[in-house]
């Protein structure tokens, strides 16, 4: 009997770019926290592709179950078990890392949940570490393409409190809790791998 799996087209596009870069990135071993698992395509991607890093998924206490049958499928043996994360409840749980990532999560939270998202990473993050945010950006106030504007106003059309974030905002969120922006990496379809590192 197959199940169907919950499946996403955008991480299915995005999975390879991603991947590129990740590894560049999350070049030795470590535990990477991922924020926002969602259907886990992304994490048996990457854990199957860097088997050096432990990977730790984590959603919502509402989203979490979708990615449980596609990780108990792939029976890898560096992927950990799904945990309950809500950003917005501090202090985290505790969990130690090495490396972050999180994809298409920054236009979906509320503002707030994106700064304490930012705090509970400054809060964790060594200094040999580093946090990756994938997704499309502003660059001061502007949209970098017509199709992420659209994307934007179908997104608070659905709920005010997403939109697309500003490079800049993000930027100085980051500095509050002590990361700096490194890279600032163009991605395919109008997105962006932003990394983030101690100051």
């Amino acid at each position: 009997m197959t199940t169907h799996l919950p499946f996403s087209q955008a991480c299915e596009n995005n999975k390879s770019p991603i991947l590129e870069r990740l590894r560049e990135i999350f070049n030795a071993p470590g535990t990477v926290l991922e924020i926002g698992t969602g259907t886990g395509q992304h994490a048996v991607h990457f854990a199957a592709a860097m088997p050096h890093l432990q990977w730790q998924p984590t959603d919502h206490p509402r989203a979490a179950h979708l990615a449980i049958a596609r990780l108990e499928q792939a029976a890898l043996p560096n992927i950990l078990p799904m945990r309950e994360l809500d950003v917005s409840t501090t202090p985290w749980p505790s969990q130690a890392f090495r490396w972050a990532f999180s994809a298409n999560t920054a236009h979906i939270m509320s503002w707030t949940e994106v700064e304490q998202m930012f705090r509970g990473i400054g809060a964790g993050l060594p200094e040999d570490g580093a946090f990756c945010l994938y997704g499309p950006f502003k660059h001061e106030g502007k949209f970098t393409s017509e199709s992420n504007q659209a994307f934007d106003q179908s997104l608070k059309s659905n709920a005010p409190h997403m939109g697309i974030r500003d490079i800049e905002d993000v930027s100085a969120l980051a500095t509050e809790v002590g990361l700096v922006l490194r890279e600032d990496y163009a991605m395919p379809a109008n997105n962006e791998m932003l990394v983030f590192t101690r100051g």
